[in-house]
């Protein structure tokens, strides 16, 4: 069985034209200033050092966060991307992907990063709603959205999306149908980021004049129930659900409102694995309950501090989950 490995390079704020009402990825990744590529290139080095090559099929790739990568001056992204083909080269890293905006693509910029191995684009897509866009002062439309995911998969690149939920005028109903447009755009890889209020936003403005309300953190795992379903169902790739819990966020010292939580994912997937297990004791009969789990699937059929397991046991009195051992 493969196994993924990733190589994160953080690029805080590079290159954006300006400050979405949501946005500062100095608190978010505790990163201030962009890496020299001799710097990028200690990282991967570091990375490598942990990685079992000699013992399993291995999958590597360098992913450059953080910033929109294609905004910086040609130069730079250049170095960045010269000072890592060596790895490429030795087949030590597969491939390379990079995060961007959607205003930042054109047909020069996809030529340039195909001859340097990228794979993978990933697009800030925090909605398909044109005013929830407009209220996230993101500076670009849903248009754009679409015309930069149509290059994208054109020049065969795989298409990643970076969707929200619970922005100001968000609904469940137009967080799901994001969730629906960016499946038809071509998306094969997907995160989901519930809206945080961080210090030092245009966000944290309008929630400390209460113009402004987070989702809670049982609303936003319900809007993300439906969104990671269809997402799983169209064989799109979830790479993430919830920010990386950063010091700053987990200490709450950067975080001022909002539905944080270090497990997020973990949450959603016990409630996914709810639904299923409330099915399938509608078919069991008798006070045993017992259903066979994925192996990789196992803490989310539990769930949360075993909430699925405790849930069953009220209505049953045995309850047996077995692992798939052909997964």
């Amino acid at each position: 069985m493969k196994k993924f490995y990733t190589i994160p390079i953080f690029i805080p704020e590079d290159a954006c034209p300006h400050r979405c009402s949501y946005c500062n990825q100095y608190h978010i990744t505790n990163k201030t200033l962009s890496p020299t590529p001799q710097e990028v290139v200690a990282t991967v080095e570091q990375y490598l050092k942990t990685i079992p090559f000699q013992n399993e099929d291995i999958r590597v790739k360098i992913a450059f966060f953080g910033g929109s990568f294609t905004g910086l001056p040609w130069q730079k992204q250049e170095q960045y991307l010269q000072a890592v083909q060596p790895y490429i080269e030795s087949q030590q890293v597969d491939s390379i992907q990079l995060s961007t905006r959607p205003d930042y693509i054109d047909e020069t910029i996809l030529r340039n990063l195909k001859q340097y191995h990228v794979s993978l684009i990933e697009l800030g897509t925090p909605s398909m709603d044109p005013e929830v866009l407009w209220l996230a002062q993101r500076g670009h439309t849903v248009e754009d959205i679409r015309r930069s995911a149509q290059l994208i998969t054109t020049h065969q690149f795989e298409l990643g999306v970076q969707m929200m939920i619970g922005l100001p005028g968000d609904t469940a109903e137009k967080s799901f149908f994001t969730s629906l447009e960016l499946i038809k755009l071509g998306g094969t890889h997907a995160r989901i980021y519930p809206t945080l209020v961080i210090k030092g936003t245009l966000l944290e403005r309008l929630y400390l004049a209460g113009k402004y309300t987070p989702l809670s953190l049982e609303e936003a795992v319900a809007w993300c129930v439906p969104i990671y379903k269809e997402f799983e169902s169209h064989q799109v790739t979830i790479l993430r659900i919830g920010l990386h819990p950063s010091e700053g966020l987990i200490h709450q010292t950067e975080l001022v409102a909002g539905p944080f939580h270090v497990s997020f994912k973990e949450l959603v997937l016990t409630e996914i694995w709810k639904e299923r297990l409330l099915a399938e004791a509608k078919k069991q009969q008798g006070d045993t309950f017992q259903i066979t789990v994925p192996r990789e699937e196992i803490n989310y059929a539990v769930g949360y501090q075993s909430s699925n397991r405790k849930w069953l046991e009220k209505r049953y009195k045995k309850v047996n989950f077995l692992i798939s051992e052909s997964d």
